[in-house]
């Protein structure tokens, strides 16, 4: 009875989200207050209602309620607690029924939390908001209801795919749709303001809380799976450029960008044009991941690869959605006025160079992902990849100015900047990054050119902005007390900056050294054989099989030494999950600062005679692969530092209302 109690739910909030859509923009254009105030009631129903369908469904995925299609299809009764209720947004209904949670949930939140908004643009605000939901509320009670019975039961279910039956990756989707969803809000405010016809500081400052939010799930449910692909799928890589991937980082390079142009139009009341264009295609790239991971368009291990029909309705909305909202950028944006004036050389125009740069990166992994899908199309089926060496070829060479652009900008001010008085600034900091790199240089004997310059300006970017940050408090140049003082009194926003862009450096010390210096070994092994990687000498001394809750594994163990004493033993696995009747590797990690050493077996080919009872092992060196975990870290509590900054907690400053103008007297 549960699955048709949460089936109605879902049917009872598309009813709300009908009434919301309408109601209250209605309300603002008319000035109605009682049916503007309706929107908090109806996207606070809309909450509650999919809250309950969602804990319906995960309700069934506990209990191994195998009456319900999505549970046979995505559970199985020997399945462990964790990845049964994982199970609840493992396919692809129960992922869209998360999505629209996700979607309510913010409509609910500003309703909740934006008193300090002017009424009628809260009002426009939410049923823009109501018009995303409306159609993903269709699109699944028409195509995809998570609630679909089968009769009879099977005896137990298909399970959930072992490679997504991981504590990493169970909580990376519902982090990853926090910052697709979290930007429809934003999306929702552009709209809403174009609507209503005004974008001003108030408006940003309004903008920013939400979009920080977002833009901080999506960066650590990206670090997430980046975290999961390097140790669950046994290959020793933390990106593949995979099209799945590229779809969650497009959304963060644009969201990026109308986080940075949403502080100028604040603070100097420009770029307004550039932040709601910038709202509008960093959802519409949202829309667009959705779309080609439940189109049926692309493989990947962690795709929905549903019919295309399903696709098709996606398709219909994201060119509803991108169409329209462009259309009305078209018509409002000509009336917007620019705002405050800058000298080439300032923080604003620095900004402007870092949108330009952003938006340009996403160009570039915006066309690797879908010019094999038109190529394809155009030439009758036959097949093209684009992988890592076009990205690394084309979007490097885009993001090493954009490192230099951050460690500059900050040292510039508003308005009109002493480019001489910066570098003079700046140049301790040069000079330093590039003793730093002359030192790398010389530990590390060797490697390619464009990797210490890619580490010289990640240096640059970690000095610089400690630099900037010791000026602010005056470190070193005024008593300790002071400077205390002073870095308690400084915004937790500026913190937030400071620990966000010298995160960014760390984890580019991570993206280097694990590509630039990276060791590895693919061998055939037996007991006894050796190998030595990165000065470590390790030995197979065989493997054996285990049994886990439902599956069983072969499990190798490796004895590591270096320098003839002894280091630890690794374990990596080969599984077998026999009712999915698929096998995942398992990899063994020894983590240090300096770096990994990772090791993943599988079973020979069968075809290699010379290899009969032999195992594949796969051994790498990962130097500072670690960074990129910290720096992802640091990024994140950034962003949660500047977001606790009261100035964005208490709210915006009023709107000024023009005085009317006094009539000169007889």
């Amino acid at each position: 009875m549960t699955p048709e109690i949460g089936h109605f739910a879902l049917a009872l909030a598309l009813a709300l989200a009908l009434v919301q859509s309408v109601l209250p923009i209605f309300g603002a254009a008319r000035g109605n207050i009682l049916w503007m105030q309706s929107a908090r009631w109806s996207s606070l129903g809309q909450a509650f209602f999919m809250g309950f369908a969602f804990l319906a469904l995960m309700q069934a995925f506990i209990t191994s309620d195998f009456t319900v299609k999505n549970v046979v299809e995505n559970s199985n009764s020997l399945k462990p607690m964790l990845f049964k209720v994982a199970g609840t947004w493992g396919s692809h209904e129960g992922s869209l029924l998360l999505w629209t949670l996700i979607l309510t949930v913010f409509g609910a939140a500003v309703a909740l939390f934006g008193s300090n908004i002017p009424l009628a643009l809260r009002a426009r605000t939410l049923s823009v908001q109501a018009w995303i939901s409306v159609g993903f509320l269709t699109f699944m009670l028409l195509t995809s209801n998570p609630f679909d019975r089968v009769f009879p039961p099977p005896g137990d279910g298909q399970d959930l795919n072992p490679l997504l039956q991981d504590v990493g990756l169970a909580m990376h989707p519902p982090l990853l749709y926090f910052g697709y969803v979290g930007f429809s809000i934003v999306f929702s405010f552009a709209v809403a303001a174009l609507i209503e016809g005004r974008v001003d500081a108030a408006w940003a400052r309004w903008v920013r809380p939400w979009t920080l939010a977002a833009w901080m799930s999506l960066t650590a449910g990206i670090a997430l799976g980046s975290w999961w692909a390097y140790y669950e799928l046994g290959w020793g890589g933390w990106w593949f450029w995979d099209p799945v991937e590229n779809v969650s980082f497009m959304p963060w390079l644009m969201g990026t960008a109308l986080l940075h142009s949403a502080i100028v139009t604040e603070k100097r009341d420009a770029f307004k044009s550039w932040t709601i264009l910038l709202a509008i295609l960093t959802f519409s790239l949202s829309l667009l991941g959705t779309f080609i991971v439940r189109s049926g368009l692309l493989t990947s291990v962690h795709a929905f690869a549903v019919d295309p029909e399903r696709g098709l309705y996606i398709l219909g909305l994201l060119a509803v959605s991108i169409g329209g909202s462009l259309a009305l950028f078209a018509l409002r944006a000509p009336t917007m006025k620019p705002g405050g004036l800058f000298k080439p050389i300032s923080r604003e125009a620095g900004l402007l160079v870092n949108n330009l740069l952003l938006a340009t990166a996403t160009g570039i992994v915006l066309f690797g992902t879908l010019y094999p899908l038109f190529y394809e199309a155009a030439t009758g089926g036959e097949k093209l990849s684009v992988g890592p060496p076009f990205f690394n070829a084309s979007f490097i060479p885009v993001m090493l100015p954009l490192v230099f652009a951050m460690g500059l900008g900050p040292y510039l001010s508003w308005k009109r900047a002493d480019l001489a008085g910066v570098l003079q600034r700046l140049r301790f900091v040069a000079v330093l990054a590039v003793l730093a790199t002359l030192v790398t240089w010389y530990l590390a004997e060797g490697g390619p050119v464009l990797g210490y310059l890619s580490l010289m300006l990640a240096f640059w970017l970690f000095f610089s902005t400690l630099r900037e940050w010791a000026m602010r408090i005056k470190l070193f140049e005024a008593p300790f007390p002071e400077s205390l003082r002073r870095a308690r009194n400084l915004p937790r926003s500026s913190h937030g900056m400071t620990l966000a862009h010298a995160g960014l450096a760390m984890a580019m010390f991570g993206f280097i050294g694990s590509t630039v210096w990276k060791s590895e070994e693919i061998v055939f092994v037996r007991p006894g054989t050796e190998i030595s990687i990165a000065g470590f000498d390790v030995t197979f001394e065989g493997a054996e099989r285990v049994r886990g809750p439902n599956y069983f594994a072969d499990r190798g163990t490796l004895r590591v030494v270096r320098d003839g004493h002894y280091v630890t033993d690794l374990f990596p696995e080969r599984r077998t999950y026999p009712v999915a009747q698929t096998t995942t590797t398992e990899s063994a990690i020894r983590s240090t600062m300096a770096g990994d050493l990772y090791a993943s077996i599988a079973n020979p080919a069968a075809e290699d005679e010379s290899a009969q009872g032999a195992w594949t092992l796969r051994i790498l060196y990962e130097p500072l692969v670690n960074f990129i975990w910290i720096g992802s870290a640091m990024l994140v509590l950034g962003g949660g530092l500047s977001l606790s900054d009261r100035r964005l907690r208490v709210g915006a400053p009023r709107r000024k209302v023009a005085k009317p103008l006094a009539l000169p007297a007889e």
